[in-house]
């Protein structure tokens, strides 16, 4: 081990550890962890690629400082967003605890009994777990958790980035909250992840409560180098039947098929209807070549069994293996080396496609990324923002960022009342009886929940009451309702977000995944799954089961939940790369020509002028903005009476003169603006989240119009409109 200040402070079963990995030397993030956490005074965040040793970083000085201390109970309780990662860090870290002379404990729906068991009766070393589950321990052992965990030395947040500005995340927080209330005392919080931009805003997430200072550790080694290509696809306007797939998917899977096949890749289609699609075509072409089958979807609906066989399959890494995916091989669960990634479709952000590139250009080799894009084919009557080939320019502008190093910063503080929700309704259930100024104190005032003041908390508890999820006791004690009993007993209560009604898949009595049910199921109908073409042959309202058979025709289904907004400095780096209008050298021939053409229509348009266009009888409005501005500026608008769309890249005001338009915005800005939820109050329906039904529209509207519409920056662009 080559000098190291950081490696001397480590107890000897770490040490011996490090040794049988032989490593020459610690790298800059582990040696620049372990003074830190061992002083255990302050948070810390710790930020680097994938593969890049995060996981030691946190957990050699942890178990190291938990391994000296003679106190009993959980020393480190790690949260992970993923079942399957907390299943890949138990079979890392199995090693370094035996050594330390540590327990190892995995906690989630799919552990064995007889390991909670042993926790239960002995706490003791490492507890890696869910929200979900520790939200289950709070609720239903809140007695357990404060003796267990009364000694806690670290908790440690795994893709820590997965978490921030979601309902999950706001979860997370509550959690944590809630548990140094239990045990009455600050516990060091570690965050790790790959992509995480603004890290003092990001350490305000990792403690929203403050009390504890954060130490911020970043990688300051160069993560990889990057071999690149974009290629495009055009797809003709005129397509032949709906059973058959475009020109342009077909030749973009074959190309995949040609430059991917026996290799070991990732493939991120952004979509489970578009993995699945993929993944089908690519199975088709194996068979239609004779040769063995190289390519599997991932995605979250398909069953454990067939997942867990692809991620062994990819450790292996003794047979050629492609995953066409979803985010669920984005995050850090170890598949082994791949050989590269590909990207179809624009990536969803820069940090997620951080993270993908992170997954490839391990072992001293290049990262390699080949991004698929398809643009329509342009004719006279192509609209605009076809011209303007919007996919091509984001995903150069996008590269552009991530060459730069920069990613999202988190999202802006949110009230979560659908969280809020859960909450209340949790820490009621797990102290029995609670007052109202307790709750407040606990959960707002010194809390997640910031930015509900007392009085909007006294509203919603009131909602609550009225709704049977609380009622109040005469001495002022809060306890669950009837209703609120059965919502806090029901298994799925522990999750804070909403999952949709699901079916069973099972082909002869095995397991195929689940698939969210909108609307009925005929027996007979063809459709696509796990990347191959079935028929339904059963469907078991009471069980919630459908019975599938091979067939020969399918199409995959389609699922909800997916999609992503654009942040402003993406669309800030697309406007710049259409002005300097130099065509990256990593395009193929067809990428490049839209390149150019998308370039050549910007300047044809005056775009590098002016941000307004008269296109027939609509008005565009182009304010190079990320969606939620954009989208605030099109809600602003139909405010004030125009028919007006946001549609990515520009703000659609139908049916309308320049002249017309330019004047209705003065006389806009002689009155007072809206505020945000007077805004959200033309939405026709602003329930998003799992527990928004219970809340009364007001309540709602305040949530959606601060989560949805960015009103100072809106109103910032429409006043320095020309």
């Amino acid at each position: 081990m080559a000098e190291s200040i950081g490696f001397d402070l480590l107890c000897a079963g770490a040490k011996k550890w490090v040794w049988k990995q032989n490593w020459s030397e610690l790298r800059d993030i582990q040696e620049m962890a372990i003074a830190p956490i061992l002083a255990g005074n302050s948070d810390v965040i710790i930020a680097a690629s994938t593969a890049a040793g995060k996981t030691e970083a946190a957990f050699l000085p942890a178990c190291t400082k938990i391994s000296e201390d003679s106190r009993s109970g959980v020393g480190i309780l790690y949260l992970s967003p993923l079942k399957a990662l907390i299943n890949d860090q138990y079979r890392r870290l199995q090693s370094l605890a035996e050594l330390v002379d540590i327990a190892l404990t995995p906690w989630h729906g799919d552990v064995g009994l007889a390991k909670k068991q042993k926790l239960r009766k002995n706490p003791d070393g490492i507890l890696l777990i869910t929200p979900e589950s520790l939200e289950s321990l709070l609720l239903n052992r809140s007695s357990w958790c404060a003796e267990a965990l009364e000694s806690l030395g670290y908790v440690i947040i795994d893709e820590f980035h997965a978490f921030l500005g979601t309902e999950r995340g706001c979860q997370l927080q509550s959690l944590l909250h809630r548990l140094e209330f239990l045990t009455q005392q600050a516990t060091p919080r570690i965050a790790l992840s790959a992509t995480l931009g603004d890290m003092q805003t990001v350490a305000g997430y990792l403690r929203p409560e403050g009390g504890m200072p954060c130490e911020i550790i970043e990688s300051t080694a160069s993560p990889y180098d990057l071999k690149l290509q974009l290629r495009g696809y055009e797809e003709l306007v005129v397509e032949p039947d709906e059973d058959e797939e475009p020109t342009a998917f077909r030749e973009m899977a074959n190309d995949v098929f040609r430059l991917l096949r026996g290799k070991s890749n990732l493939i991120f289609a952004n979509s489970r209807n578009a993995t699945e699609r993929l993944a089908l075509t690519l199975r088709e072409l194996c068979e239609k070549e004779g040769v063995p089958n190289e390519f599997f979807p991932h995605h979250g609906n398909l069953s454990k069994e067939i997942r867990e066989d692809l991620e062994v399959r990819l450790q292996e890494e003794s047979r050629p293996t492609s995953a066409v995916c979803t985010v669920t091989l984005e995050l850090g669960i170890d598949i082994g080396s791949v050989d590269s990634i590909a990207q179809v479709t624009a990536p969803p952000s820069v940090s997620s496609l951080r993270q993908r590139v992170g997954r490839s250009g391990r072992r001293g080799q290049p990262a390699v990324l080949r991004m698929f894009i398809t643009e329509q084919e342009l004719t006279k009557n192509s609209d605009l923002l076809d011209r303007l080939r919007v996919e091509t320019i984001q995903c150069v502008a996008m590269v552009s960022l991530l060459l730069g190093k920069w990613y999202e910063p988190p999202p802006p503080n949110e009230y979560h009342f659908s969280t809020l929700v859960q909450q209340t309704l949790s820490v009621v259930g797990q102290y029995g009886g609670v007052r109202a100024d307790q709750l407040w104190s606990l959960l707002c005032s010194t809390g997640p929940f910031s930015l509900v003041d007392s009085n909007l908390y006294a509203e919603f508890l009131r909602v609550l009451g009225e709704t049977d999820l609380i009622t109040q006791m005469a001495d002022g004690q809060l306890v669950l309702g009837s209703k609120g009993e059965r919502v806090v007993e029901h298994y799925t209560f522990y999750a804070a977000f909403s999952t949709p009604e699901e079916y069973r898949l099972e082909v002869g009595g095995r397991p195929l995944g689940s698939l969210p049910i909108s609307k009925p199921v005929p027996i007979g109908m063809n459709l696509a799954f796990s990347g191959r073409r079935w028929r339904v042959i059963d469907v078991d309202a009471e069980r919630k089961v459908i019975t599938l058979v091979h067939a020969a025709g399918g199409r995959p289904p389609k699922f909800s939940g997916e999609g992503m907004m654009v942040h402003d400095i993406v669309r800030q780096e697309m406007l710049h790369t259409y002005i300097e209008a130099e065509p990256p050298i990593y395009l193929d021939e067809t990428a490049r020509s839209h390149f150019e053409e998308a370039t050549h229509y910007f300047r044809e348009l005056g775009l590098d002028r002016t941000q307004t266009l008269q296109v027939g009888g609509r008005v565009l409005l182009f304010p190079w903005l990320g969606d939620r501005k954009t989208g605030t500026i099109a809600a602003l608008l139909k405010w004030q009476g125009f028919d007006a769309t946001a549609s990515g890249l520009a703000v659609d005001v139908a049916n309308t003169s320049l002249e017309k338009f330019k004047k209705g915005i003065a006389k806009m800005q002689q009155h007072e603006a809206p505020s945000a939820t007077e805004l959200a109050e033309m939405i026709p329906n602003t329930m998003e989240e799992k527990h928004d039904h219970f809340l009364p529209r007001s309540i709602r509207d305040l949530g959606y119009g601060a989560r949805h519409f960015d009103l100072p920056g809106a109103l910032e662009w429409l006043a320095g409109m020309e």
